[in-house]
């Protein structure tokens, strides 16, 4: 502790990302990372960009990456706010939307930033559970609030809330903001975006971090109403004018216009889930529902933080998670190529016959 800290800096429990090992050879399934390189047309705007105008500062408002955005969406530019990642996203949205006399509501089991957020801003919140199947209900959060916020599949448990059931709780939620965290929205859940017209309270985030490779550039974005967006670019505007550096909006941009990669990629990231899904459960896994790039399994022998460490010894990478509690016998297992995969399901095998 520093004596030179502030009180809020003491009160802090920092989020805690996922491990980003130093060694190679490894099998790396634990930061949900896309395992196929981004778009030929990233990289090659991303070098078109790399000239003596790097001395310049970039455009504040990342027009022509808003654009691309919006033309992908089918919104206005004015729907589009821009961050450096959607972690930052989110943050303007908790500091400009969220801090009312009521508490905000996420689920008890989610984002681990989420609370994180709300030490930082002092923002009030109430941790809503999750069924017993880990699902999210909907009627749970039909009280008053200060706002609600919950990723959609959700993280780590990567399940899903159908389009309905956000709409139902748009309509009973008229007067303060509920988000809805896409970050892995593309790997087979239906996106909020297409309610954004219908209800003004809506805010939609996105990450070119998952389904656009692109973890290593970061470039966040929400989608909502003019009135939402101008909310955030007020803070965003107090706090950095220049989040985005050239490099960032030109290789978004790319990104977000190249659609056959987007699609393709993300066909085979579901077709590897489906596959590894079927080799688990085959192996006596518990294998939640999941519309992510990623899985939440746990075996009835097997704690997950024991079978955790013993992956990493045939170096293979996966997340566990000690608290929360319920949560403490699953691993969370990106899902890889195929060849990753099934050096996974391998080396599972082989620990689960030793144990015969």
């Amino acid at each position: 502790m520093s004596r030179f800290w502030s009180p809020v800096v003491h009160g802090l429990t920092p989020y805690v990302p996922g491990e980003q090992p130093k060694l190679g050879n490894l099998v790396k399934l634990n930061t949900n990372e896309n395992p196929y390189p981004p778009s030929l047309r990233v990289l090659e705007a991303i070098r078109a960009e790399a000239v003596d105008t790097l001395r310049l500062y970039p455009d504040p408002n990342s027009d022509r990456l808003k654009q691309a955005i919006a033309d992908y969406h089918g919104v206005e530019r004015a729907n589009v706010f821009v961050g450096n990642g959607s972690d930052e996203v989110l943050a303007h949205a908790f500091g400009a939307l969220f801090k009312h006399d009521l508490p905000i509501l996420f689920p008890d089991i989610t984002y681990s930033f989420y609370p994180v957020y709300c030490g930082l801003y002092d923002v009030a919140y109430t941790e809503v559970p999750l069924a017993a199947d880990f699902q999210i209900c909907v009627d749970d959060y039909m009280r008053p609030n200060g706002g609600i916020v919950f990723p959609n599949p959700n993280a780590p448990t990567g399940c899903a809330v159908a389009l309905g059931e956000i709409e139902r709780l748009l309509v009973a939620n008229p007067d303060s903001v509920v988000l809805i965290d896409e970050a892995y929205v593309d790997f087979g859940a239906e996106s909020a975006v297409a309610l954004i017209q219908r209800y003004p309270q809506l805010l939609v985030t996105h990450t070119l971090s998952k389904s656009r490779s692109l973890a290593g550039l970061r470039v966040g974005y929400a989608i909502g109403s003019a009135e939402l967006i101008e909310g955030l670019e007020r803070v965003k505007d107090s706090f950095n004018s220049y989040p985005l550096d050239k490099l960032a909006q030109a290789g978004g941009t790319a990104a977000m216009q190249d659609r056959t990669w987007f699609d393709a990629t993300c066909r085979k990231i579901i077709a590897s889930r489906d596959k590894l899904v079927s080799k688990l459960q085959a192996l006596g896994f518990e294998v939640l529902p999941s519309a992510a790039n990623f899985v939440l399994i746990r075996h009835p022998q097997y704690d997950g933080a024991e079978l955790t460490a013993k992956l990493r010894e045939r170096s293979i990478i996966v997340r566990h998670f000690r608290k929360p509690v319920r949560i403490a016998p699953f691993m969370r297992v990106t899902i890889g190529t195929d060849v990753q995969c099934a050096a996974l399901v391998g080396a599972l095998t082989d620990i689960l016959q030793q144990t015969v």
